[in-house]
């Protein structure tokens, strides 16, 4: 346990990407707080527009090469915040407090978010409708998916942080 916390704050640490500032155009200015219009002269005949490079998507909805684990990973933590909750290891919202910090830290918004968000649920859901009580199934569960997710996040960790 103490392994996939210390994997999770390394791969939080390694990949949150600094917030993208804001341009400011003058299209976009109230004209009252725009700056005066260039007093030289303008050319008479205008250069050939130049077809726009498509605009690439938002940082966050790109897709990286490790989605897929960090899905899995985000599925583990929703089995775990079940899970643990039904085996009162009086955890409270931990789980759902680590996948919450590295879905914002990794796709804090567009479809990236929405897949890893779906991941969590899928895995809270897919527990909640078979465990009602703990039992020795559930903790066998709980032990592998501690092993699994630490091993998903040092994986990760170790292969795309610099």
């Amino acid at each position: 346990m103490p392994m996939l916390r210390l994997a999770l704050a390394l791969l939080l640490l390694c990949l949150a990407a600094p917030a993208a500032r804001a341009q400011q155009f003058q299209w976009l200015t109230p004209p009252t707080e725009r700056s005066p219009a260039p007093s030289q002269p303008r050319p008479h005949a205008a250069a050939p527009a130049q077809p726009a490079a498509p605009a690439p998507p938002p940082l966050q909805d790109q897709a990286a090469p490790y989605d897929h684990d960090l899905e899995r990973l985000s599925e583990i933590l929703g089995a775990l915040h079940f899970l643990r909750g039904v085996c009162n290891a009086n955890d409270g919202q931990k789980w759902r407090d680590e996948a919450q910090a590295l879905i914002e830290a990794e796709a804090p918004a567009g479809a990236r978010h929405d897949q890893m968000v779906a991941s969590f649920n899928r895995g809270y859901r897919g527990f909640q409708q078979s465990y009602r009580t703990c039992t020795p199934a559930a903790n066998l569960v709980i032990r592998r998916y501690l092993k699994e997710g630490a091993k998903i996040a040092r994986d990760i960790t170790a292969r795309y942080a610099n």
